[in-house]
């Protein structure tokens, strides 16, 4: 695997399930095929698939995370068809990851995964994941960059269908109180920053370079006056201002007394490399939001 190098290939697709490559006006992708490479090396293990072989099948369910034998995976040869009820969705080439958004998320494949041809893949199971994890906290916000992105583009056109109301999601306890005192602790015990009701703590389209962590209250997230999730103890927000040097790409107001604390990257790096579980937490809460925008477009368009 030594002589394997990825880094000459156009950048791969966002994490599956996949997309179509973004139009030339939309952000480049984000994916790094040398850091996926070097991330799964660590810890994964070999496997191969012969032509025709299924590799996990739509609404498959494991429950929790990377429970009952669920792996994700990185192609190292040959290649790999996305399909959705039989009809395909993308093919997956050498350097691109697949699988990783169930398994993260906590919920059913969104699609199959069969080999076209004759493949060979890294795979990681939840240990692999986690030791990998502490040796390369930035694939964490490699994934995260991604999921950001796609939410960005999520809201955009959620906004852009002038929806007067939606259904909207409830953020909590995405890091329990023990993650909460840890996080607070490596930070050197800061005051958590106050808020009182009704004020605005981040607006849309301000540049921010941070993520917050809810420690007091309940933050109301809304994109053009619509409320689209609401982040209670526990919860996070502003990830995308963490890993995107753009502008906020939604409004968080203070509903009651609030309070947080505030992660720059450098920190987040540092924090996972010491506690893969935070990263991990940090990542199923992005993925359950873009599940949840993702789900809200597709009843709109219904």
């Amino acid at each position: 695997m030594d002589d394997l190098d990825f880094s000459g290939k156009p950048a791969a697709p966002a994490p599956k399930p996949a997309v179509k490559p973004a139009p030339s006006s939309e952000p480049a992708s984000l994916y790094e095929p040398r850091l996926a490479l070097e991330f799964f090396k660590i810890a994964g293990t070999q496997e191969q698939f012969p032509a025709g072989k299924q590799i996990f099948v739509e609404n498959e369910k494991s429950s929790g995370f990377f429970s009952k034998g669920a792996r994700i995976y990185l192609l190292l040869e040959g290649d790999v068809a996305i399909t959705l009820k039989g009809k395909p969705l993308e093919l997956v080439l050498p350097g691109e990851t697949f699988g990783e958004m169930a398994a993260i998320a906590d919920i059913p494949r969104s699609a199959t995964a069969t080999a076209r041809k004759n493949c060979r893949v890294l795979a990681l199971d939840e240990k692999q994941f986690l030791q990998s994890l502490q040796q390369k906290p930035e694939f964490a916000l490699m994934l995260m960059s991604i999921m950001a992105q796609r939410l960005r583009r999520s809201l955009t056109r959620l906004a852009a269908g002038g929806k007067s109301s939606v259904t909207a999601l409830v953020q909590k306890n995405s890091l329990d109180k023990k993650m909460l005192a840890e996080l607070q602790h490596a930070l050197g015990d800061p005051v958590p920053t106050a808020a009182r009701a009704g004020q605005n703590v981040v607006t849309q389209g301000a540049l921010g370079a941070c993520m917050f962590v809810v420690t007091k209250g309940r933050i109301a997230i809304s994109v053009d006056r619509v409320a689209i999730e609401h982040v209670e103890t526990g919860g996070v927000f502003g990830e995308m201002a963490l890993v995107e040097r753009a502008g906020r790409a939604a409004t968080a107001t203070a509903e009651t007394e609030s309070a947080w604390l505030l992660i720059a990257r450098d920190a987040f790096l540092s924090m996972v490399k010491s506690k893969p579980a935070f990263g991990i937490a940090l990542l199923r809460s992005m993925a359950g939001r873009v599940q949840h925008v993702g789900s809200m477009l597709r009843e709109g368009s219904a």
